[in-house]
């Protein structure tokens, strides 16, 4: 078990974890895994339009960082009892077009969401890389 040492509420670097070892690591705990591969993205838009299409939000996703957190938070918590989840955000681009604070803006909202499924005692660890 690949996550045996981290903790079950937290957003990382994915250092010496294999994508391919999460998803198999989420399959087996019944979790549900979210893969977004960032590494075509320039701005902030195409980072919000990949992981939307990645993760296939509903059409009516605001693709804004307010509507991101909502639907890995609320929208999700409404569609009924959740297992948990393992979230991999891979190749953030580092550029001028998404410059430091767009990616820690980027990355507080996948750790308010782990705080949020926290608090409901519902496991969520992201793991990320940048370009």
């Amino acid at each position: 078990m690949p996550l045996r040492s981290v903790r079950p509420n937290i957003v990382q670097s994915i250092r010496a974890f294999r994508v391919q070892d999460l998803q198999e690591a989420a399959q087996s705990l019944g979790q549900h895994f979210l893969y977004a591969n960032l590494s075509s993205a320039q701005a902030k838009q195409d980072v919000l339009d990949l992981i939307a299409q990645q993760f296939t939000f509903p059409a009516h996703f605001g693709k804004n960082f307010d509507a991101l957190y909502d639907c890995m938070t609320d929208s999700v918590h409404k569609s009924g009892p959740q297992p948990g989840f393992i979230v991999v955000l891979e190749q953030i681009p580092a550029n001028l077009k998404f410059d430091k604070e767009a990616r820690e803006q980027l990355l507080d909202i996948f750790r308010d969401a782990a705080d949020y499924w926290g608090e409901r005692k519902i496991p969520f660890r992201c793991f990320y890389s940048f370009l």
